[in-house]
């Protein structure tokens, strides 16, 4: 009886210490990271051997023998990323929580096509050329939007959660959908596209939340009694369609006949100069009740701007802010 004790005792201990070696003990049998795509429907046995092929475990038996102590945990699809050395258990664990794999795609507001681009080619999903080309073609929006000529000012800013797989032609269907979540949310039957073109210059020009309603104000104002706009980011806009912008406006820039250059042509240009948030879209769509027919930026370092009803007003405004620059 004694015998079979310390037999018993014998084999418990064995028994644990190879429960420890085959499912406790940290492994890696990659380099760097290993990145694990589980497709959706994939049998336990599947997922075993991806896990072993990418070096994240030993042996795909040791997935098998985690999934009996755990037989009812669902394991969801999508890629896995680890980066250090973990148990056969660990992983197992990981897979079960769905802990998958994402990237923060962070788009604030007044970003353009190009910045996005930009910031989408740094996290690796797509080069500023393919992403370019993708928010270039309206499509996705034109039954919402029939004269948009490209998606710009429909890239809803936010932060998104995406995988590496995730394309430029996605990255763009994900952000236009959010722009329609949106826009139901605000409830109103005002023309979509000039509704967003508006709220983009409104979006380039405000610093501050409080001006946004009395900038929207002036922009209306102009349109109504048919004014030109002479909004600076439009004209940096048109530069940067024709591939010009040098960092700063010149005369060259005031002078250019491109159709979104606000300094040379009347009314709203073809399409929004950037992606507006919510509060821009809102004070597009009610603006302040003002007379104000001009603004500029207070020479106080606030952000704020001056806005006046009259000429003589504003270039009292404007000289004042020179002479503090």
């Amino acid at each position: 009886m004694i015998r079979l004790l310390k037999v018993l005792i014998v084999a418990a201990i064995l028994g644990a210490g190879v429960l420890y070696y085959f499912l406790i003990r940290p492994y890696a049998g990659f380099h760097g990271e290993a990145f694990v795509e589980i497709p959706k429907g994939a049998s336990t046995p599947t997922i075993a051997r991806l896990l072993a092929d990418a070096g994240v475990i030993e042996y795909p038996w040791q997935f098998l023998l985690a999934r009996a102590l755990r037989p009812s945990a669902k394991l969801p699809a999508g890629e896995f990323r680890f980066a250090t050395p973990a148990s056969a258990l660990d992983v197992y664990g990981r897979i079960a929580r769905g802990d998958v794999s994402y990237y923060e795609l962070k788009i604030p507001e007044g970003l353009n096509m190009f910045d996005i681009a930009s910031v989408v080619a740094g996290l690796g999903f797509a080069t500023e050329p393919e992403f370019l080309a993708a928010a270039r073609d309206p499509s996705l929006i034109r039954d919402l939007a029939p004269a948009a000529p490209t998606l710009e000012g429909y890239l809803f800013p936010d932060t998104y959660r995406v995988t590496r797989h995730t394309g430029a032609r996605e990255l763009c269907r994900i952000l236009t959908q959010r722009f329609r979540v949106e826009w139901k949310r605000l409830d109103t039957t005002a023309d979509v596209h000039q509704t967003v073109t508006l709220a983009s210059l409104v979006e380039k020009e405000a610093a501050v939340p409080e001006d946004r309603p009395l900038i929207a104000s002036v922009f209306r104002n102009r349109l109504n009694i048919g004014m030109k706009l002479d909004c600076d980011p439009s004209t940096v806009y048109a530069a940067l369609l024709e591939g010009r912008y040098r960092g700063t406006i010149h005369q060259s820039d005031l002078a250019s006949p491109n159709a979104y250059n606000t300094y040379q042509h009347a009314g709203l240009p073809p399409g929004p100069i950037a992606n507006p948030g919510i509060a821009s879209l809102r004070a597009a769509l009610k603006p302040a009740a003002t007379d104000y027919i001009y603004f500029v930026a207070r020479p106080d370092g606030s952000g704020r701007h001056q806005f006046s009803k009259d000429i003589a007003a504003h270039r009292q405004a404007a000289a004042q802010y020179r002479r503090a620059k």
